[in-house]
């Protein structure tokens, strides 16, 4: 879980798999915990994936990604507004081209909710490690084969 990734077991994981696919990555990070959003950029920056900003609210967010140059956006369903559909809409407009991963806690509902309300991916909080490593490889692909 995101919240226990400053783990010594999470961060041998993520070290260990620190891939070239990852190098020139741009992610903004999005997260009202600082606990959370310290231990991803940790991670992030293990995989050599360029931090472009990070936020503690949305409008934060909304203010800095569009001039961050981002090639991802990650941003935990909490942080959005009571309507998430038209904040990323909204967002959308600002900065086209930048992925949106949105961070849930509980898979089902929200996974479907997060999908759409125009999100490009998800990821679970509670996932193990290897799942989340096997979605950015995904979500990287996908940028790298718009380039």
């Amino acid at each position: 879980m995101i919240n226990e990734i400053i783990s010594p077991k999470w961060l041998m994981v993520w070290i260990s798999v620190g891939c070239n696919i990852y190098s020139m990555t741009r992610i903004y990070i999005a997260d009202a915990l600082l606990k959370e959003r310290s231990a991803l950029r940790l991670v992030f920056l293990d995989l050599k994936m360029e931090i472009t900003g990070q936020a503690a609210d949305w409008l934060t967010t909304v203010s800095q990604v569009p001039f961050s140059y981002t090639d991802i956006l990650l941003i935990d369903w909490e942080l959005l507004p009571s309507s998430p559909t038209q904040a990323i809409e909204e967002l959308r407009k600002l900065c086209s081209v930048t992925l949106v991963i949105v961070l849930i806690s509980y898979l089902s509902v929200r996974q479907q909710v997060a999908l759409s309300v125009g999100a490009d991916f998800f990821i679970s909080k509670g996932e193990m490690p290897q799942q989340i490593i096997e979605h950015l490889e995904t979500i990287v692909a996908s940028i790298n084969m718009k380039i």
